[in-house]
């Protein structure tokens, strides 16, 4: 896979072209969108990333989590009560994690499963009605 490489402060960030990540963006049934407690631009840009997986699927639902990272650092920019605003605007869970110490790293990716699980569930009950709504038509 090629990837873009992008120094940063905190060090190289490998991001994937934007038609490769639009190809992952098709194929995914559910997406973790991470951002950094202490990195004020990547709480913005999570806007920008959740709009394009709706356009990319096509659809206005889409299983996601929001997810605050690096929590295990001792100063954030970002604190929990936005994050837990925004997830809500969005109607989806938030959750904290540290990747450094595995800390909800677990519980993100449970929680993303749920969501999974859930929007097939209610995209069946959808489908179901749609067929039930059917009209037959009788020939004698």
């Amino acid at each position: 896979m090629a990837c873009h490489k992008i120094t940063t402060q905190s060090g190289v960030v490998l991001k994937p072209p934007l038609a490769m990540r639009d190809q992952y963006m098709r194929t995914g049934e559910g997406f973790l969108c991470v951002f950094a407690v202490n990195n004020t631009k990547s709480f913005e840009d999570i806007n920008q990333y959740r709009e394009q997986i709706k356009r990319v699927k096509d659809a206005e639902e889409v299983p996601m989590v929001l997810v605050g990272n690096k929590v295990d650092l001792p100063s954030r920019s970002v604190e929990m009560k936005q994050g837990k605003m925004l997830a809500e605007s969005y109607l989806i869970p938030y959750v904290e994690t540290s990747a450094k110490t595995r800390q909800g790293v677990d519980d993100a990716f449970y929680t993303l499963v749920r969501e999974i699980r859930k929007y097939k569930e209610k995209k069946g009950r959808n489908q179901n009605k749609k067929k039930n709504n059917k009209r037959k038509c009788t020939l004698l």
